[in-house]
């Protein structure tokens, strides 16, 4: 195991800089995940720890060693990329032994390495197998168990989940949580998937344009989201947001239905937030914006109804079951205030 520390750490393609700046500080022994939508620098900033892209600025630091000019076999990595990369000619015990060879490891040390991989992965019953006859989720498991038999300091996950079915995604998540638990190695992990950075993460990393917006647990994240985007990105349903005015001490919604928040400041405040599993089918009297159904998807335990107010925002409801509801129906909707979430005009949280 070992720290992992980025300090000042740019990115430059020419003249356009894509990475600005990064300082994050990764603890031994933790799972720190990276996410962000397409093109923020997540893949980038885990190819630089590993070495395989050069650093524009900044230093990288692996086990209290700054590595900017340490070739990657020698920084004490092992990573997993998104595509299995596996040696088609090889059998599944030859692919995990093939780096130990390589490093003219001892014969008998080989062996055991990679047997111990394999139980931890179970996969032992496939050594002898050729990738083609496995699925996607075990040449995955070989993939990871390749990582495994180097015995690195830092493990590196690149988006290794996206190829495969959903059913095996969350197999393999159950999976990785597992491995990290019995190695207690520190892994960084890259993913644009909100879910496997909630599920997997000690903390997570939101990135943007090159820039982190907030690190915390996914909980801190969920419930105290620093702005817009980062509100916006994390949970498996995406935060709504309203535009309000405040007139007389109060927070006025679309349609002039009003909060009252009166343990908050709200002279700043320009936009709320509310999760949908937050929001509240009400009557007619009690409801604070009202809209007609346009959009129902029933998931058997739960269903998300989009409901459009009169003002074109679409706002997203989580209900529990398989609610009554018909498509184009007027649809009322509660707003518990304790549960949002404002915003200034920046779109800065304010708490």
């Amino acid at each position: 195991m070992a720290d992992v520390s980025l300090r000042g750490v740019r990115k430059s393609y020419g003249s356009v800089e894509v990475v600005h700046g990064v300082d994050l500080e990764i603890k031994s022994g933790e799972f720190v995940v990276f996410v962000g939508p397409s093109g923020c620098g997540k893949s980038t900033l885990l190819r630089m720890i590993a070495g395989l892209e050069p650093i524009s600025g900044g230093d990288i630091s692996i086990g209290g060693k700054v590595v900017n000019d340490i070739p990657s076999p020698q920084r004490g990595i092992a990573m997993v990329f998104q595509s299995y990369a596996l040696y088609p000619h090889m059998s599944v015990y030859d692919n995990m032994a093939f780096g130990l060879k390589l490093a003219k490891t001892p014969k008998d040390e080989i062996d055991q390495r990679v047997r111990e991989a394999a139980r931890i992965l179970q996969i032992e019953g496939y050594l002898d197998r050729m990738p083609k006859a496995l699925s996607g989720g075990q040449r995955q498991r070989v993939a990871i168990g390749r990582a495994i038999v180097r015995d690195p300091r830092v493990f590196l996950f690149d988006e290794p989940l996206s190829n495969l079915d959903a059913s095996l995604r969350a197999q393999t998540r159950i999976e990785i949580a597992k491995l990290h638990d019995t190695l207690t190695a520190t892994m960084i992990y890259v993913t644009h998937d909100q879910v496997e950075a909630m599920t997997l993460a000690d903390r997570i990393v939101v990135l943007n344009a090159g820039r982190i917006e907030q690190v915390g647990t996914p909980l801190e994240l969920y419930r105290n989201p620093v702005n817009t985007f980062v509100a916006g990105f994390i949970a498996s349903q995406r935060m709504n947001f309203t535009p309000v005015t405040i007139e007389a001490g109060k927070l006025v919604l679309p349609g002039n239905k009003s909060l009252t928040l009166t343990h908050l400041q709200l002279a700043n405040v320009r936009t709320i937030g509310i999760r949908p599993e937050h929001l509240v089918l009400a009557d007619a009297a009690n409801a604070d914006l009202t809209g007609t159904l346009s959009v129902i998807e029933q998931f058997g335990e739960y269903a998300l109804a989009y409901v459009e107010l009169p003002s074109g925002d679409l706002v997203t409801v989580k209900l529990d079951g398989a609610p009554d509801l018909q498509l184009h129906q007027t649809v009322h909707i509660g707003v518990p205030p304790d549960a949002v979430h404002l915003f200034d005009e920046a779109g800065r949280a304010l708490r």
